[in-house]
C-alpha cells in the first residue's frame, strides 16, 4: 500500500515538474517572441526612416524658397532623431556602430543649427550647399546597404535573436548575415568621415571642445601622489592609492584616493600639468564656526592657489553646514558661464571638501569678446514688460546650439517669481529665460 502511495506521489511530482517546465518554456518563448518582434519593428523602421531621410535631403537640393527650407530642415532633424532611436533599440551594443550613430547625429546637428537660423538674412553658403550634396549621396549609400540587409533578412527568414546570440558569443566567431551587413554600413560611414575633413558639420562633436585650457608637462605617479597629499592635507601617504585612466577616457588622468579613521578623499587629476579636475572629501561636519561669506573668501583663495584667477562669485548656498559656491570667470566685467567652477567648504573649520573645475579646463581660452551691437536699453526693450528688472550684467553663455554668445543678462521678478533672462547683445534675440527656484543654475554642463 505504501509502495503505491509513493508511486502516486512521485507520479504527481513528475507531472507537476513537467507542467512547470512547460509553462516556463512557454513564458520564455513569449519573451523571445516579444523581443524578436521589437527588433524586427525597429530594424524595418530604421530602413524606412533612412529612405525618408535620403528623400528629404534630396528635396532640399531642389528648393529655392527660404520659407520652405527651415521647416524642411526641421523635418530632416526629426527623421535623424527617429533613426537614432531605432538604432538604440537594436541588439547592437557589442557591435561597433558608433560611426553610423555619429553620422546621424551630425546630420541632426547641422540641420537643427540651420533650421533655427534666419535663412532670409543668412542664406546657405556654398560650403553648406556642398555639405548637403555630400549628405544626400552618403545617406543614399546607407539606405541602399540597409535595404540590401532587409532583403536578405526577409528572403531567408533571418531572426534578430540570432544576432544577439552571435554578438554575445565572445569565444566563438559566428557568421551572421545581418551583422555582416551592419559592418558594411559602418565601414562605409567610416570612409565618409575620412573624406569629410573639410565638411562644415565636422567640428560639432564635443571631442573638439575638451580640455583646451590644460597646461604644463606630464607629471609622474609619484608627483601626482605628492600633489594629492598637499590637496588632501595629509602628511602620511601610506593610505594614498593611485590609478591611471585607461583607453577611451577624454584625457589621461590620475584617479587618487585616501582614507584614514576620520575622512575619505577622492580626486581626479590631469596627467598634463597635475591640475585637479574634481575633488570630494567626506567626513563628519561639525557646527558652523565660520559664516557663508567667510567660506566664500576661503573658496576664492583656494582657486587662486591653482591659478584660477579672475573668478567672481555667482551663487552661494548652505546645506548641512557646508557652503556651496559657484564661480564664473570674469573678463573685463563680462561673466563667462562656460568657465564655471564649483567649490564646497566645510563651515565648521573652513576646509575645502569639494571642487569641480572640468568646465573651466574644457572651455577656458583667450577669447575675443566683441563689443555689443545694441545698447543695454535696447536689450531691455526685448524683455517682457511685466518683468521688473533688478540687476543687469554682460555675460557670455552657451546657446541652444552649443555656441558661445555675448548677451545682456537681466535678473528680474514677475509676481512672486524671479527670472534670469539673456538677450543677445548682437541682435536682440531672446537666448534663454530661466526661472530661479532655489536650485543652482548650470548653463554649460553638469558640475
Amino acid at each position: 500500500m505504501i509502495r503505491w502511495i509513493l508511486i502516486g506521489v512521485l507520479s504527481l511530482g513528475i507531472v507537476g515538474t513537467g507542467v512547470w517546465g512547460y509553462m516556463e518554456h512557454q513564458e520564455k518563448n513569449a519573451i523571445l517572441i516579444q523581443a524578436e518582434n521589437t527588433y524586427q519593428r525597429s530594424f524595418h523602421e530604421l530602413a524606412y526612416h533612412m529612405d525618408l531621410l535620403n528623400d528629404q535631403i534630396g528635396t532640399t537640393l531642389a528648393m529655392n524658397s527660404t520659407e520652405r527650407l527651415s521647416p524642411q530642415f526641421v523635418e530632416i532633424w526629426r527623421l535623424t532623431s527617429e533613426a537614432l532611436a531605432n538604432v538604440g533599440q537594436l541588439p547592437l551594443g557589442l557591435l561597433p556602430f558608433n560611426k553610423t550613430e555619429e553620422f546621424l547625429s551630425d546630420i541632426g546637428d547641422f540641420t537643427y543649427r540651420t533650421a533655427v537660423r534666419n535663412l532670409e538674412n543668412s542664406p546657405l553658403t556654398e560650403e553648406e550647399s556642398e555639405t548637403l550634396k555630400n549628405l544626400y549621396t552618403q545617406s543614399g549609400d546607407i539606405k541602399d546597404e540597409l535595404r540590401q540587409v532587409q532583403h536578405i533578412a526577409l528572403e531567408n527568414n533571418l531572426r534578430w535573436m540570432d544576432v544577439q546570440i552571435a554578438l554575445s558569443n565572445q569565444d566563438e566567431q559566428m557568421d551572421n548575415t545581418i551583422i555582416d551587413g551592419f559592418k558594411t554600413v559602418e565601414k562605409s560611414v567610416e570612409e565618409f568621415a575620412e573624406g569629410n575633413t573639410q565638411s562644415s558639420i565636422i567640428g560639432t562633436s564635443s571631442k573638439e571642445h575638451k580640455y583646451k585650457s590644460l597646461s604644463g608637462d606630464d607629471i609622474s605617479e609619484q608627483e601626482a601622489i605628492n600633489k594629492s597629499k598637499e590637496i588632501f592635507n595629509v602628511e602620511n601617504g601610506e593610505n594614498v592609492t593611485i590609478a591611471q585612466s585607461g583607453e577611451g577616457s577624454d584625457i589621461p588622468l590620475y584617479s587618487i584616493s585616501y582614507h584614514n579613521d576620520v575622512k575619505r578623499a577622492y580626486m581626479d587629476m590631469s596627467k598634463q600639468g597635475g591640475h585637479p579636475l574634481s575633488l570630494l572629501i567626506t567626513r563628519d561636519i561639525g557646527n558652523n564656526k565660520i559664516s557663508l561669506n567667510e567660506g566664500a573668501d576661503k573658496a576664492l583663495t583656494y582657486l587662486d592657489s591653482f591659478k584660477l584667477e579672475n573668478m567672481s562669485l555667482f551663487e552661494s548656498s548652505e546645506y548641512n553646514n557646508v557652503g556651496v559656491y559657484s564661480f564664473l570667470y570674469n573678463e573685463n566685467d563680462v561673466r563667462v558661464y562656460s568657465d564655471a567652477v564649483e567649490v564646497k567648504v566645510a563651515l565648521d573649520n573652513g576646509e575645502i571638501i569639494g571642487l569641480t573645475t572640468n568646465n573651466y579646463y574644457m572651455n577656458h581660452s583667450d577669447r575675443e569678446i566683441p563689443e555689443p551691437e545694441i545698447t543695454e536699453d535696447e536689450a531691455k526693450e526685448m524683455v517682457n514688460p511685466s518683468v521688473e528688472i533688478q540687476e543687469e550684467f554682460l555675460a557670455v553663455i552657451d546657446n541652444d546650439l552649443g555656441e558661445e554668445v555675448l548677451t545682456y543678462e537681466f535678473l528680474g521678478t514677475l509676481d512672486n517669481d524671479t527670472y534670469r533672462i539673456f538677450i543677445n547683445a548682437m541682435n536682440g534675440m531672446e537666448e534663454k529665460v530661466e526661472k530661479l527656484d532655489g536650485t543652482e543654475i548650470n548653463y554649460a554642463a553638469n558640475f
